[in-house]
């Protein structure tokens, strides 16, 4: 299948190597899928959803009936009183925006518990010069309280608890920080902790990629409130835009009024022609998610066979999708990258090269030869061009695919001579 590459008989002698070594963890990908799956199903019975429910509204969206099905499937799936589900938030930021004003008044504080946060929100939060109706422009004020040995430090957090402390924000995912990705069961412990002394606090879960990683979400450990893209996980591929908030009731309702008007709230908002799509999408997604897991096992091991340093490791338990892998070089990095976008079935012939981007504070690569644009369920590569060199690899609609664009840049590499051949020697 890869003769055509230079070095494609030694790397499909690899590739086959890998699969036996990572069998077990691919196995456990297949579980979760599967009991996701079974939640799904069950969902969609319960709320008796038929293709009545695909025909969407237009104008001001009342009585959006298929609306209000895909949102009481996603609340009962994700463990919650109640979801927002709507193609009008136009990214898993904006979710989180929505939410985040949605709820803080003036003289709040916002207070997150796993560091800073991902970069695009540094705008929302009012952290950078240039950004124009923040939180901080209304009075809201933040702090951060860094993780200790990669967990939730909750000792220091209820500490620095303060009284006009109103929200705890958690983010699920690394993002681009050199930490590990939060475990569900992690999340739940320290809201436990939290909630002991600070009952009315509210906490927020950042959950982008975490979604069907693993057989609980964060409101079924007490979250409050959690946001996410429906470009990424749970739009199972299918989702062309859109972002979801679900949570306790009152939450919801004051995010719906932030969404569109005070007053108006949820029961307003066309559908247009996306339902179908998020039906499908989400009943598709822990089969999807799954691909996508499995696909980051097998780059782990693969690249820490090559010499990389990887986060997480292969054997480790997974709670999102991204897969960070540690370059030498940036030349190493930048490769990859471009490989990566050859091996993409949309722009395979366009290179990327680095450049600013709106909302990092470094030049970011990306590769992103995707169906839906920056849908990071599909196979992604991206990172900023800054030390330690770290890719962030995530997503991919099939395993096959995932396994073909990492032979692919292996391969390139190899080429460039920017790794050494006796490294893919069995």
């Amino acid at each position: 299948m890869f003769e055509t590459l230079a070095y494609g008989g030694e790397l499909t002698k690899l590739a086959a190597a890998i699969d036996e070594q990572v069998a077990e963890q691919l196995k456990a990908a297949d579980a979760t899928a599967l009991e996701n799956q079974y939640r799904v199903l069950s969902s969609f019975k319960k709320n008796k959803i038929s293709d009545a429910h695909f025909s969407g509204t237009t104008g001001y969206g009342y009585d959006d009936f298929g609306r209000d099905g895909i949102e009481s499937v996603y609340a009962d799936c994700f463990g919650a009183e109640s979801a927002l589900v709507r193609s009008q938030m136009i990214s898993g930021t904006h979710a989180i925006t929505t939410a985040l004003f949605g709820i803080l008044r003036p003289r709040d504080e916002l207070m997150y518990i796993t560091g800073k946060p991902y970069d695009t929100l540094e705008g929302v939060i009012g952290l950078t010069e240039e950004s124009h109706g923040s939180l901080k422009d209304f009075g809201i004020g933040f702090r951060h309280v860094p993780l200790k040995n990669g967990c939730i430090d909750t000792e220091t957090v209820n500490r620095m608890i303060a009284p006009n402390t109103k929200m705890i924000g958690i983010q699920r995912s690394c993002g681009y920080d050199q930490r590990p990705s939060l475990h569900v069961a992690q999340i739940g412990e320290a809201i436990a902790a939290i909630k002991k002394l600070h009952p009315s606090i509210v906490v927020f879960v950042d959950n982008c990629y975490g979604e069907f990683t693993e057989t609980k979400e964060p409101c079924h450990v007490g979250a409050d409130l959690m946001a996410g893209s429906l470009i990424k996980n749970p739009g199972g591929g299918l989702a062309e835009a859109g972002g979801y908030i679900v949570g306790k009731s009152e939450l919801v309702s004051l995010c719906a009024e932030r969404l569109t008007a005070p007053g108006l709230g949820k029961e307003v908002g066309p559908s247009l022609q996306h339902l179908k799509d998020q039906y499908q999408g989400y009943f598709l997604s822990p089969h999807m998610v799954a691909q996508a897991v499995k696909g980051a096992i097998f780059t782990s091991a693969m690249m820490e066979r090559l010499g990389m340093e990887t986060a997480p490791s292969w054997e480790q338990r997974r709670t999102d999708l991204i897969q960070s892998v540690t370059f030498h070089d940036p030349d190493q990095m930048i490769a990859f990258c471009q490989a990566i976008q050859m091996a993409s079935p949309i722009n395979a012939h366009v290179m990327p090269y680095p450049s600013p981007m709106p909302g990092y504070t470094s030049e970011v690569i990306m590769a992103a030869g995707t169906f839906i644009q920056g849908a990071s369920l599909e196979l992604t590569a991206d990172g900023p061009i800054r030390p330690p060199y770290t890719l962030y690899v995530q997503g991919g609609l099939t395993f096959e695919h995932v396994k073909t664009a990492l032979i692919v840049a292996v391969n390139h590499l190899l080429e460039r001579k920017l790794l050494d051949p006796m490294r893919i020697k069995l």
